[in-house]
């Protein structure tokens, strides 16, 4: 019987690890007895519509090229925030992608992504058991959030959290210096989920207590309490570092914001300046020196502060797709489950993703302390095994060597008109 061949791609917001799943799927494939041709579809769904394709199994054709992508940042195919319609109103796109899977022999799709890509992992789902599809669709997660369901975490997001930790270190270094009294806000990602805010807390040691307070979206933000705090710790302290997610709001559930937040194509608000408006309130309510410090996409493409950790689970679960794949599985998404924090195991497996898709995992309201501006031990432990291990990159005239992603370039790639 004649092999198989199999498309990827990538879509949503870049991590440290997303290319490490790419290569994974690339590997599982090379490793298969089923499959033959990787083919990469470029700026998620969209190259599939548009024949946008890279052969991947010619781009990436040995180990050494393997790794430069484990270890590359972003996304090598590209991304898109593409809703696929309602494929009861408007099936257009959707008989053009299962054309395309006819056309190169396909017999799985694996998409890597965050909680929209896997909305579109479900709508295809759907609609290739409804026409009897045999193609196998799989989702990979990734996202910085930690806000997928199911999984215990997700690729990308300990590497993430590594890069906020060591930054709220080297920015309690950088305040400590002066004798004068001074608050600093780090406005940190997470719209719904505090996840990646709360790895602030991994920046604490023997010597540094920083962040001083955390404030995370699962929990309404109180403007007088946290004035009531910030004078409070100043009474005896001269340097207040205060790490908040981006989409902290008051209990009338209204963002604390600098501006008017308007919603992408997904429906989600593109949030605005919470750092700045805590920093007004410091100015004013307080008085003392104030630095707002918005993170922002540094905290997700820094593959010098990589968790090998991460990378390794990241390329795990691209190879773990394959597998499922081969073993017949669709309409799921790879999932990692927890058995042990000391020493930390995981095990991988799949989940539907019914239960996946337009779904958000918060943190634990009982891992917030009581006040509301701290975390407890419990986030810590489930942080710390997360953000473990060093990777080595390899570097020329002093600056680390990635893949090449030329073909990103408008024009390299033409549209093909559908």
């Amino acid at each position: 019987m004649a092999k198989l061949n199999c498309f990827v791609a990538q879509s949503g917001g870049p991590t440290v690890a997303i290319n490490s799943s790419l290569a994974g799927v690339i590997k599982g494939v090379a490793d298969s007895e089923m499959y033959d041709t990787i083919y990469g579809s470029v700026n998620g769904i969209l190259g599939i519509l548009d024949n946008r394709i890279l052969n991947l199994s010619e781009k990436v054709p040995d180990d050494k090229e393997l790794l430069c992508l484990k270890h590359t940042p972003a996304m090598y195919l590209g991304s898109c925030r593409y809703k696929l319609p309602d494929y009861h109103r408007d099936d257009s796109d959707y008989k053009r992608i299962f054309e395309q899977f006819k056309r190169y022999n396909i017999g799985a799709f694996f998409y890597i992504g965050g909680n929209d890509s896997m909305d579109t992992v479900l709508k295809l789902s759907e609609y290739g058991s409804l026409i009897g599809s045999d193609v196998k669709i799989i989702g990979i997660p990734k996202t910085v959030d930690n806000d997928l369901m199911v999984t215990d975490h997700t690729p990308g997001f300990g590497s993430a959290a590594k890069y906020v930790a060591t930054s709220l270190l080297e920015i309690a270094h950088d305040t400590f210096i002066y004798a004068v009294k001074s608050v600093t806000i780090v406005e940190i990602m997470g719209r719904d989920a505090g996840w990646l805010t709360a790895a602030s807390a991994l920046a604490r040691n023997g010597y540094n207590t920083a962040p001083h307070f955390i404030y995370l979206p699962e929990v309404p933000f109180d403007k007088d309490k946290f004035i009531e705090d910030a004078k409070e710790f100043l009474k005896t302290n001269n340097n207040l570092i205060v790490a908040i997610s981006e989409g902290i709001r008051d209990k009338a559930g209204n963002y604390i914001s600098a501006g008017d937040c308007v919603a992408d194509h997904f429906g989600h608000k593109m949030l605005s300046g919470a750092g700045q408006a805590l920093a007004e309130i410091v100015k004013e309510e307080i008085g003392v020196k104030v630095r707002s410090v918005e993170v922002n996409v540094l905290q997700r493409c820094a593959a010098h502060e990589a968790s090998k950790t991460d990378l390794d689970e990241a390329f795990n679960s691209g190879h773990k797709a394959v597998e499922l794949a081969e073993a017949g599985v669709t309409a799921s998404m790879v999932t990692m489950t927890r058995s042990s924090n000391a020493p930390y195991t995981i095990e991988y497996g799949y989940a539907r993703i019914a239960g996946i898709a337009n779904e958000a995992k918060s943190v634990p309201v009982e891992w917030i302390n009581e006040r509301g501006n701290d975390v407890t031990a419990e986030m810590i432990d489930y942080l710390k095994p997360l953000i473990e291990g060093e990777v080595t990159l390899t570097y020329r005239d002093g600056i680390p060597v990635y893949m090449d992603v030329s073909h990103l370039k408008p024009g390299v790639l033409p549209v093909e008109k559908r």
